[in-house]
């Protein structure tokens, strides 16, 4: 069946540790999880381009260089998917500079920080539906379509890995260039749109936070409200934290204690103001604690407005510290 719409792109789940090849159907693929935004691009009959979001919004109008690419590039009938990414000046994937692109093209300011366009699937091409196909025949499609691209392209092959070893490095090495890990794919699988059907390994790293709120109730917490003091002694949202499992808020019970009149953070919370939501839309109402109890957390590297964009996973109650132990700011160390 021809596409003649959009296309809810396929969906990976998270796992902790990178498989085996023999994992996967067909062998297991193990290619950069890019920190952009997502991006099916259709090339219609007549050579009209259009970019959708993952949530089936347009994004033509916010990347017309890379409208441009795509039109530039492959042939009508041709539908694609991949991450629309923007490269800072010192190498690394700047998501801050993607979302103002995206903010400043809707405003019509000229653009000044230029994007490239990852692409790593194909869905249809030469008027024939290639979703049914295993990916391993989709790859060689893609690669075909995107043979002899010139380096000063916007469209960019994403690269594709199949021994464990190499893709082992690739996740140890490529964290410096601001990518957030490794997504495996089987070989034989074809693509489910709209479905998951492939893996995420994001890189994490463990650090300490401040409980500064909890939703649910102090007794019994569902999630948590990290802090973090910045260098100039105010204390900033940093995270929210997954659900809490029942041996985690075990572990928290009678160490949390509800903040006197100086707590410096509002009741609701504005929308936004935590990473890891499934909505950013509506104020977040949470109960106010004293800002005492230190907490390890694990989180993977993506940074936005001064917090982590990802919900942070909850560890354990660190006792043997206190707030002067905690980094400042989103400081690791």
């Amino acid at each position: 069946m021809r596409i003649q719409g959009p296309v809810a792109p396929m969906a990976a789940t998270a796992i902790d540790r990178i498989p085996q090849e023999r994992a996967c159907s067909g062998g297991c693929r193990y290619e950069p999880k890019f920190d952009g935004f997502r991006c099916v691009a259709r090339v219609g009959e007549d050579g009209d381009v259009q970019l959708w979001s993952r949530r089936l919004k347009r994004l033509d109008a916010a990347f017309p260089e890379i409208v441009s690419a795509v039109s530039g590039t492959l042939p009508p009938g041709t539908v694609v998917d991949g991450e629309i990414v923007r490269w800072g000046g010192d190498g690394r994937l700047d998501f801050a500079a993607l979302q103002r692109r995206h903010v400043t093209r809707r405003t019509g300011s000229p653009i000044t920080e230029p994007c490239h366009y990852v692409v790593f699937d194909v869905l249809e091409a030469g008027g024939t539906d290639h979703r049914p196909a295993p990916l391993s025949a989709r790859r060689a499609e893609l690669e075909r379509l995107l043979r002899g691209l010139p380096g000063t392209s916007r469209i960019v092959l994403c690269p594709q890995l199949r021994d464990v070893g190499e893709a082992r490095l690739w996740f140890e090495i490529l964290v410096a260039q601001g990518i957030e890990g490794l997504v495996v794919k089987a070989a034989g699988d074809p693509y489910k749109e709209g479905r998951r059907g492939w893996w995420k390994v994001k890189h994490r790293t463990t650090t300490e936070a401040l409980i500064g709120g909890v939703t649910g109730s102090i007794e019994q917490p569902q999630t948590l409200l990290l802090g973090r003091y910045t260098t100039a002694g105010v204390l900033r949202v940093v995270a929210r934290t997954t659900p809490l499992t029942p041996r985690a808020r075990t572990a928290l019970a009678g160490a949390l204690s509800e903040a006197g009149p100086g707590h410096p953070w509002p009741e609701p919370l504005p929308a936004g103001w935590a990473g890891g939501l499934p909505s950013t839309r509506d104020p977040i109402h949470y109960t106010r604690v004293a800002p005492d109890a230190v907490v390890e957390i694990s989180v993977d590297a993506a940074v936005e407005h001064g917090r982590w964009r990802h919900a942070a996973r909850f560890l354990r109650l660190r006792q043997d510290l206190t707030p002067g132990d905690v980094p400042q700011d989103l400081d690791l160390e």
